[in-house]
């Protein structure tokens, strides 16, 4: 059912308590040449804000590590990418898992496929990096996965979702044989509706993995067309540029306030939703992402 704002409230007239609860918890993403930029994150960021770590074809495994430690020792839980096709083999998998827990801390990792066609080495999903058993071995407790709501078609060229739920349904049943504490990060969108549908879908389908929910924060609309393009966003983009269209709205920064009080609302309404949390991919800035959610974010003691 999408439909799920009320009756009597516009999009512009959201709750802001409901916001609020939503964005409790919230994550956010990092590069190691953006988060140089920023002096201190303790005076950004509110307490265990998860901070995952991207790690961009070509970024040397020392600046990850080193990012990795200056967040953890900044005290907060650092979750940094493990795309399998830039990794090369099973040892130089070790290696990073090894450095990161020794030198930095870490406990936690997001596996993914990245965003390379043509694989380095031995590994293609993040599928084949579970099962080296290696997380488990050097007790990794959070390992969470990609989400695609609006499909990707660099695994279902088809344009179906066959490949993506059948992945999706492996790594569900992983978690139930083993004990990692998973959950789905997705790719970001500019619309909540095919979010909600493909969260709804899910849980049809028997998947009980949490749902963290990617959106872009605040940046030029230009920045986030250039972004939005490059990463392969699916039909949402047409909210970018329906408002690239409107002359009014061509200047202003874009503020992901729309779909995430959609979002809001319909989590308030389905308590039992996969839709857990918010991840932002903060394309127009750390500092400006970091600042919007933390002044609309509720508290929360969980972490997941």
């Amino acid at each position: 059912m999408l439909n799920f704002f009320r009756r009597d409230q516009r999009v512009d007239d959201f709750d802001e308590t409901e916001l609020s609860q939503l964005l409790a918890g919230f994550s956010i993403e990092v590069m190691p040449r953006t988060a140089a930029k920023i002096e201190d994150f303790r005076g950004l960021l509110p307490e265990e804000t998860r901070v995952y770590i991207a790690h961009i074809e070509g970024t040397p495994i020392d600046d990850m590590v080193a990012t990795a430690k200056r967040l953890h020792e900044a005290g907060f839980p650092v979750m940094p990418h493990f795309p399998a096709r830039i990794i090369k083999d099973r040892k130089t998998l070790e290696n990073w898992i090894e450095r990161y827990q020794g030198e930095a801390g870490i406990d936690q990792a997001l596996l993914l496929a990245g965003g390379v066609d043509k694989p380095h080495g031995d590994f293609h999903s993040s599928m084949q990096l579970l099962e080296t058993g290696l997380f488990d071995k050097y007790a990794f407790k959070h390992l969470h996965v990609a989400g695609h709501p609006e499909g990707n078609k660099d695994i279902d060229a088809d344009g179906s979702s066959a490949e993506v739920d059948a992945a999706l349904d492996w790594k569900q049943a992983f978690a139930q044989r083993t004990e990692a504490q998973m959950a789905v990060v997705t790719q970001f969108a500019f619309d909540a509706k095919p979010v909600i549908a493909w969260a709804e879908r899910l849980k049809r389908r028997g998947i009980t993995l949490p749902i963290h929910v990617g959106v872009a924060g605040p940046a030029k609309l230009q920045t986030l067309l250039k972004y939005a393009v490059a990463c392969g966003v699916g039909p949402s983009l047409k909210v970018l540029q329906k408002r690239a269209m409107d002359a009014s709205k061509l200047l202003l920064p874009y503020e992901p306030t729309e779909v995430l009080s959609e979002l809001a609302a319909y989590t308030a309404e389905n308590p039992d939703s996969l839709i857990e949390r918010v991840h932002f991919f903060p394309l127009g800035g750390i500092k400006a992402s970091a600042e919007w959610a933390s002044a609309r974010a509720g508290n929360t003691d969980e972490y997941a």
